[in-house]
């Protein structure tokens, strides 16, 4: 037998309970005795043995009430159960099974009798075990492979294009390597007049004419919507990346045939150089894009090298950056909160705190457009920190007025998250709100953790120690990597409403999500699906054991007075019935 398997003996009679250790000893089993039913249940759930011999009859707590308790404890349910007894009635027999025992030894037993049933209980649970594993295993290539690829071109997705980008350039170390960001040109006529689904089909068959127009090393992978990318691994001079896209416009010239349909779509396309434009594909990508958007705006059907004088922005944006430096102190930043439900009760359990900006003469800028600015210039640092300081500080306040369990979670950004006193600040702010770091949740993306995994490990785990919650956001957009959900101390995974939209229609982002739910729970990780807008959304997270939901089915984001209302009202959301198990 395994040198490593422990067993705990629970019987009250001296004499029984050491001669079952003399011989679990020499079998070479670690036995661990208890002599009453108390005692058993407190070194079951300090040693989680591998297998539990229990005595029906003891005194004050009998076996039958050890092995209630213990199978009430998630951490100890799993663990094969054999109860020894002198009573050898069927209706005793009987009442243990239906406990959750696995097998019943009648007193007195031989030495083969006790060492037959505890080799079976060891082979019946390596089975379950290589069978869990095996389906873990079938879950994790599954997920690898849905989160590499876009499901509906079968093209790399971004998180393969990161990937594949990284090899390239390790390979090409003193060359230069061109990415090409190509977008069909009124793409949003063709949805609007023929239908989403026929659209979908015409970026299929986009996806077919790319990659005919690029060698078999080059690399086209689907961003999102109209857009895809190009990465031209064999090619290291200007002009031959221009000859490329000149053939890819030239094929473009050419009309798509869709459900016997013909139709005329033209592209335009940005190109950037690495390392000249970027050392990372997040960014040569972004400005790859800024030269696609300009090509976009004289007419299209063109292609546009991305230049620095892109990067400066527009007037309206340099003024935007003016007008954002003096946004704090006018007092025209705003904190609005999203409710998240807790999906078992169907009660706001906290809120997602979102900045906003009330600009006086423009009204609401979009965050979209003044987040990439604040990003930029460094005022994310000053912004960021007033957000995370007003979000506790309102937590608290509501707390105080009754809402004791109430949650927060704050973005953080990659300039706080690389900040070095950003615990000091932490705690400061904790300190100085008096809210308890355990109703706190961070929130961070992939892309802020992965330059440097080491670092960004050890500046997570000295968050935890603090006792905030640490949860990565937009998980599956197509960065995430299930490798570093094992790597990093997350506690909350969130599954971006990318992956949650429409989701009984497309069976891809329900395999993807299935999949994360999956290896989340295999991990221990709470669930919190976003943007939930439809009751068949609702339904699908609900049916798979999310723990939370956030999203307009419930609310949008509210000022901190329309959110306290929710609260005070009581609202709850109702849960489907049925809907919190898996068939």
């Amino acid at each position: 037998m395994n040198m490593t398997k422990k067993i705990l003996v629970i019987e009250d009679e001296t004499f029984v309970r050491e001669n079952i250790l003399e011989l679990l000893d020499a079998e070479g089993i670690e036995g661990i005795g208890a002599e009453n039913g108390n005692i058993g249940i407190d070194l079951a759930r300090e040693q989680k043995p591998d297998l539990i011999l229990c005595d029906v009859m003891m005194p004050a707590l009998d076996g039958y009430g050890v092995l209630t308790a213990l199978r009430q404890d998630s951490a100890l349910t799993a663990i094969p159960f054999i109860f020894l007894t002198a009573k050898a009635a069927k209706a005793d027999f009987r009442q243990g099974m239906e406990l959750g025992a696995d097998d019943y030894l009648t007193k007195p037993f031989t030495r083969a009798e006790l060492l037959g049933a505890i080799a079976t209980r060891f082979k019946k649970q390596a089975a379950v075990q290589k069978f869990y594993d095996s389906e873990l295993q079938v879950a994790k290539e599954q997920l690898n492979y849905l989160m590499h690829h876009d499901s509906l071109t079968g093209l790399p997705n971004q998180l393969s294009l990161r990937e594949q980008f990284n090899q390239v350039q390790t390979t090409e170390t003193q060359s230069l390597i061109p990415v090409l960001c190509l977008g069909l040109d009124r793409f949003n006529q063709v949805n609007n007049n023929l239908g989403q689904a026929f659209g979908d089909l015409l970026l299929q068959a986009v996806a077919q004419r790319l990659t005919a127009c690029v060698g078999s090393k080059d690399i086209v992978a689907r961003l999102n919507a109209d857009r895809f990318a190009i990465i031209l691994a064999t090619i290291h001079h200007k002009k031959d990346a221009i000859q490329v896209a000149q053939a890819i416009l030239r094929s473009f010239s050419q009309t798509f045939v869709v459900q016997e349909q013909e139709l005329f779509v033209t592209a335009s396309i940005g190109m950037a150089l690495s390392p000249r434009d970027g050392a990372d594909i997040e960014q040569l990508l972004a400005r790859a894009n800024q030269a696609m958007v300009q090509a976009k705006q004289q007419g299209g059907d063109l292609y546009q090298w991305y230049s620095s004088v892109l990067n400066t922005g527009s007037s309206d944006n340099l003024a935007l950056q003016t007008s954002l430096r003096h946004a704090l102190e006018r007092n025209e930043l705003e904190v609005y909160y999203q409710p998240q439900v807790n999906l078992r009760t169907g009660q706001i359990m906290g809120a997602e705190a979102l900045l906003r900006w009330q600009h006086p003469e423009r009204g609401m800028v979009s965050p979209g457009k003044f987040i990439p600015i604040a990003e930029e210039t460094g005022l994310i640092v000053p912004i960021g920190e007033w957000v995370l300081q007003t979000a506790c500080q309102q937590t608290k306040d509501w707390q105080r007025a009754g809402f004791s369990s109430l949650r927060v979670a704050v973005n953080l950004s990659s300039r706080q998250f690389n900040q070095v006193d950003l615990r000091q600040r932490l705690v400061k702010i904790l300190n100085q709100t008096a809210l308890q770091p355990q109703y706190l949740e961070l929130e961070l993306t992939e892309s802020m953790l992965i330059k440097n995994v080491e670092v960004a490990i050890r500046r997570l785990n000295a968050l935890k120690a603090l006792g905030v919650e640490i949860a990565i956001d937009d998980f599956g957009t197509g960065y995430s990597s299930l490798s570093y959900l094992q790597q990093f101390p997350f506690d909350v995974l969130k599954i971006d409403q990318c992956f949650v939209r429409n989701i009984m229609d497309n069976s891809s982002n329900a395999a993807i999500t299935q999949a994360i739910i999956q290896m989340a729970k295999s991990l221990k990780l709470k669930l919190i699906a976003e943007g939930v807008e439809t009751e068949t959304e609702l339904a699908f997270v609900c049916q798979h054991q999310c723990d939370g939901m956030q999203g307009y089915l419930f609310s949008r984001p509210l000022s901190a007075n329309e959110f306290e209302k929710l609260l005070i009202n009581r609202k709850s959301l109702p849960i489907p019935i049925g809907a919190n198990s898996i068939d």
